[in-house]
């Protein structure tokens, strides 16, 4: 329904197409507010003059109702409009990204049109150079020749034709391009990506060589894809190191099937995982030799899409320490033995058992996990996942590469292959910029403009500039865990307040100049509505510091509504190069701004103030580890006003509805350990704010928190490393 204080919205003088939008609150009939809506999918670039509009940021001065959003100006559907207040003047601007010859403006009026308006042209979105002026428009569909040059096109309608505002079908720019040259699609994958089959000689010994290079290569610039067409290998034992991903080539996981294993240990470092991060394994069978796969990680190594035939071990050999992980979409026939790692989070699979909880085991939508029971034993389980689409992942279609795009599931549980060909959509890799280091962001924007999705094959790429995903459905996807780098203190990617946009595979690291963000998942005050289609952020980790000095006042703002983010690392350095307190100053690791955004598997950890900040209305998380910032120099630095310390989770009082389900803080102030953390959490204390399985920990006594959430929950205590808990709260 309209927001309080506004009309009921008038019905268009034909149908429009059935689908109902979010009202947009504090929108008020007649007020010029500058409302930021995106478009919806563009057309992929052909010969000039092509239509430039479609799938391109869209802004209105106002809207008269919450089904009539600038959006539907330039979705390319005739059945949807957008319309104004009832007010004179009104205008809607389209943003084409770039400066653009245009040749063309086509005006598709429903009945209440301008009477007068002008088509205007900008550089920069302020100064307007008139290129048509109609002083008694007909209505209908005006075709309108113009000519110039400009990124921003405005209709600005002076006056209306009738008593209620400015109702446009569609808003129609077309032109050539910016002068630069047309990007292919597809192309070969680069050095770095390794294609095996089952007649390739030496697969071991290749295999070898590269564990060899990046076994303790933690902040090294090697990036490496390890990839297995279907069929079946013997006798192999693929040892992963450092940025180094292993997947098969099939649309399933039983295409592609080892006798042998996919092993991480620990004995680059003495036996403790606990800084086994950045790899992953996709979409393989396993026969493991022994009969247990040992898979021993850390945060930002993913276990997707695996059939493992047998067990697997998630801690390393001797038992050492190991600090948590990620399952998704996998079945593991045997048991899963959770050993040594203190958290784990598995969604959507199948396992046949689970060995025990250390601090904070985590499930939804998984057969055969164990029961609720935390606080002991420490398992946390949903029967369901709200919201999940599962990562995009590069398969053999033939001889042809394409990327699968998995299909949204609600209320999800089991993996999505178990009944055969999982649902989704494949795209032929001619439809991607496949990017290889050297590329620059102007190229990569250029290349979205196209129609082009971008896959990064391994390596280490800079930017000048951010790089703009401000097309709907795009797929940005990484192998070997390339790594985008920021220059000069830009964001390093924005996403335009569009729908289903798929983020995958990928790491961003800070800069040495700090970036205001790193990652913009839509724009400030987006308001568009994505629950059929959500942006999903999956496998893409964010680092300050450790590789070199890097800064970021905030690695990550979630802005879209209905965002789901599976899976993401957000780390400020505890260790590596340039790491101090302020060296790798980070002061806030997310901020979701957005509605309805749900977190899966979320980890971030060491910043300066708030690790998480949540605004948004109807957040969800499931599974939250962190670790507050180990370099605290003493009490004054982390002193929040009248509070110890700032909340590694922290949901404004302005939230009236949001939940969470097996969350963990844990502190090791080193520097000084007489270091005093009033909570872990702090939320309002509303109905309809709900935690469950909260949890704090002392690790080693490095520091104590007072209270798990807000002043409720003991105090940890002592060098025991024992979990202060709370079940539930309120």
């Amino acid at each position: 329904m309209p927001a309080v204080g506004t009309p009921p919205a008038r019905p268009a003088l034909r149908p429009p197409a059935p689908a109902l939008r979010r009202t947009l609150a504090g929108i008020l009939a007649g007020a010029l507010t500058a409302v930021l809506l995106v478009l919806l999918p563009s057309t992929q670039a052909s010969a000039a003059p092509v239509l430039l509009s479609q799938g391109k940021p869209v802004t209105a001065s106002s809207q008269e109702s919450g089904g009539t959003p600038a959006t539907a100006a330039v979705d390319g559907d005739t059945g949807t409009r957008w319309s104004s207040a009832f007010a004179d003047p009104q205008w809607i601007r389209v943003d084409l990204g770039a400066p653009t010859a245009v040749s063309q403006v086509v005006l598709r009026w429903e009945a209440a049109h301008a009477k007068s308006y002008r088509i205007e042209l900008s550089d920069n979105g302020t100064d307007w150079t008139s290129v048509h002026t109609a002083a008694n428009s007909p209505g209908g569909t005006e075709t309108l020749n113009v000519t110039g040059t400009a990124r921003y096109v405005r209709m600005l309608g002076l006056t209306r034709a009738t008593g209620y505002g400015y109702s446009l079908w569609e808003f129609q720019v077309y032109g050539g391009t910016d002068g630069g040259p047309t990007l292919p699609g597809g192309g070969d994958l680069g050095p770095n990506v390794h294609v095996f089959d089952p007649a390739t000689p030496g697969i071991q010994s290749k295999v070898d060589q590269i564990f060899k290079e990046q076994e303790s290569a933690q902040f090294g610039t090697g990036r490496h894809a390890l990839l297995f067409k279907p069929g079946t290998y013997s006798n192999l034992n693929a040892q992963i190191g450092f940025y180094t991903q292993i997947a098969g080539l099939g649309l399933r996981p039983g295409d592609t099937t080892f006798h042998g294993d996919v092993t991480v240990d620990a004995g680059w470092f003495n036996g403790n995982a606990t800084q086994n991060f950045w790899r992953s394994a996709e979409n393989l069978t396993l026969n493991p030799v022994s009969g247990t796969n040992r898979w021993a990680v850390s945060q930002a190594a993913s276990f997707r899409r695996m059939h493992v035939k047998g067990g697997l071990n998630l801690a390393p050999d001797g038992y050492g320490w190991a600090s948590g992980g990620y399952i998704a979409d996998s079945k593991i026939d045997g048991q899963v033995g959770n050993y040594s790692q203190q958290q784990w989070y598995t969604r959507d699979s199948a396992i046949g058992g689970w060995s025990n909880s250390v601090w904070n085991q985590v499930f939804s939508g998984t057969e055969g996990a164990p029961a609720t029971g935390f606080p002991e034993p420490r398992y946390t389980t949903l029967d369901t996942t709200p919201v999940s689409r599962e990562k995009p992942f590069l398969y053999l279609d033939g001889n042809e590469y394409k990327v699968f795009a998995p299909a949204k599931r609600t209320n999800a549980r089991g993996t999505t292959w178990a009944s055969g060909t999982p649902a989704g959509e494949s795209i032929p890799l001619s439809r991607f910029y496949v990017v290889k280091p050297g590329a620059t962001a102007a190229t990569l924007n250029r290349a979205v403009a196209q129609g082009l999705h971008l896959l990064f094959t391994p390596g280490v790429y800079h930017v000048d500039r951010p790089i703009e995903i401000n097309r709907a459905g795009t797929v940005v996807l990484g192998l070997g865990l390339a790594t985008i780098i920021p220059d000069n203190g830009v964001t390093a990617m924005k996403v335009a307040d569009v729908d289903g946009v798929r983020l995958a595979g990928f790491l961003i690291d800070a800069g040495p100049v700090n970036s205001p963000t790193l990652l913009e998942v839509g724009p400030q005050n987006a308001s568009a509505d994505h629950a059929a289609n959500p942006t999903t952020v999956q496998d893409v980790y964010l680092r300050i510091g450790g590789a070199g000095p890097g800064k970021a006042t905030t690695g990550m703002v979630v802005n879209s509504d209905d965002t789901v983010v599976d899976h993401t690392w957000i780390w400020r350095a505890d260790h590596g190069e340039g790491v101090g307190w302020e060296t790798n100053r980070a002061d806030y690791g997310l901020r979701v701004n957005g509605d309805d955004v749900l977190a899966t598997g979320l980890f971030v950890e060491h910043f300066n103030k708030y690790d998480v900040e949540w605004y948004g209305e109807r957040g969800r998380t499931i599974f939250f580890q962190n670790e507050k910032a180990y370099d605290a120099p003493n009490q004054a630095a982390i002193q929040n006003g009248a509070t110890k310390g700032y909340a590694a989770y922290r949901v404004d009082d302005s939230v009236d509805v949001h939940e969470g389900w097996g969350l963990g803080s844990y502190c090791y102030y080193n520097v000084d350990p007489t270091i005093r953390q009033d909570h872990g959490f702090k939320v309002p204390v509303k109905p309809g704010v709900k935690f469950h399985s909260l949890l704090t920990v002392s690790l080693g006594g490095n520091g104590q928190f007072e209270h798990v959430v807000n002043d409720t929950g003991a105090p940890t205590s002592g060098t025991s490393t024992v979990p202060s808990t709370v079940t539930s709260f309120p």
